[in-house]
């Protein structure tokens, strides 16, 4: 970039080098990330005696080594190190590292600053998370665990059409995610609401998963259109039309006398993709192209051609039911989800860190909205 010597700008967090009149612009790198980190580190020495500054030093190196590598591998996040908020809440989980005896408190508090690098835009999530940070350490493991597997039973569904791979999805996650025992009875409940996590309403209840999965995931639970009748007919013309495959319909698994979309729930319409066979440089390749609004509309209008028989439903949902309950960590999480006899409520608080700590079970879960 040419410029002015004498007018020169420069993007936020970069550092100017210049010869003649040719700018170089560099970002922070993972060295004087390090630098900055160990700057930070500098305010905590003074607040420790000599013996406790020994394992402090021990505990917050261990959490640098946890960080940094988490962050270089966000496009970007590095930059973060130059941002004064940010530097404000590293100090604050250094703190909380020196504190904690906790291993896995140190990578959970990365989780958090990466988080925050990535939505700390938002004000709102910004503050749940600098009050997570400060309770990390306070925050007992029983509690942590049911937080997060009570956000992850809200938060995360399967995107697969098939029964089957969905509640294998969902079995897979809550196999990272029951780590330990689930906590039972109410003290769990009472120290997350003491630490600003959930809010307790002992007036109502939860829906027990029977009634809570069926209704998220209700395209399982549908009956569909009867095979070969006159809605079947309507349906088909109605994806001719619209230029859609009709492999979208396919079997219902619960009752193979009906079709239905092979979607779990219509809101994932919209993310639908058609992929198109292509022939380039000799080679057949399958590309990606998204649902015209029209086709959107089409796929919408075979839900009014299901049938509708609350007898069959039922039926569908005590089938779907029992292929829950044949998986291991999904009959688990069943029996100890419908003992929850309060409602709950989760803070910003309990959000961000039950999030954050489901992220570190496994790394493949996207991130927060």
């Amino acid at each position: 970039m040419m410029l002015n010597k004498q007018n020169q700008n420069a993007g936020d967090n970069a550092q100017q080098l210049q010869a003649d009149k040719m700018i170089v612009h560099i970002g922070i790198d993972e060295k004087r990330a390090r630098e900055i980190y160990q700057e930070m580190n500098v305010q905590l020495r003074s607040d420790y005696s000599q013996e406790a500054l020994t394992i402090a030093n021990s505990r917050v190196a261990e959490f640098e080594n946890k960080l940094l590598p988490k962050m270089e591998a966000v496009d970007g996040a590095l930059e973060a190190f130059a941002d004064p908020s940010f530097q404000l809440l590293l100090v604050e989980a250094q703190k909380t590292a020196a504190s904690t005896e906790r291993p896995a408190d140190y990578d959970l508090l990365a989780e958090l600053l990466i988080h925050r690098f990535q939505k700390g835009e938002n004000r709102i999530i910004r503050a749940g998370i600098n009050r997570a940070v400060e309770i990390v350490d306070d925050i007992s493991d029983d509690a942590l665990l049911g937080l997060t597997v009570f956000h992850s039973v809200s938060y995360f569904f399967p995107i697969s059409g098939n029964m089957h791979q969905g509640l294998d999805v969902l079995d897979n996650l809550f196999g990272k995610l029951l780590y330990n025992k689930l906590p039972l009875g109410s003290d769990w409940l009472d120290h997350l609401d003491i630490l600003d996590a959930v809010r307790i309403n002992s007036f109502g209840g939860l829906k027990k998963l029977e009634q809570f999965y069926p209704e998220r995931l209700i395209g399982y639970i549908e009956i569909g259109i009867e095979k070969d009748s006159e809605n079947h007919n309507k349906a088909v013309e109605i994806l001719t039309t619209n230029n859609l495959p009709q492999n979208i319909l396919t079997e219902n698994i619960l009752n193979n006398d009906f079709l239905r979309i092979d979607l779990p729930n219509k809101n994932q319409i919209d993310s639908l993709i058609l992929e198109q066979i292509k022939i380039i440089d000799g080679s057949v390749k399958l590309i990606p192209i998204k649902l015209t609004e029209e086709q959107k509309r089409g796929i919408h209008s075979i839900y009014d051609l299901y049938k509708q028989d609350e007898n069959i439903k039922k039926e569908n949902i005590k089938i779907f039911m029992e292929e829950l309950d044949k998986r291991k960590n999904l009959k688990i999480l069943r029996e100890w989800w419908d003992n929850i006899v309060t409602s709950i409520q989760l803070t910003s608080v309990g959000r961000v860190l039950a999030h954050s700590n489901a992220q570190r079970c496994d790394k493949s879960l996207p991130p927060l909205n």
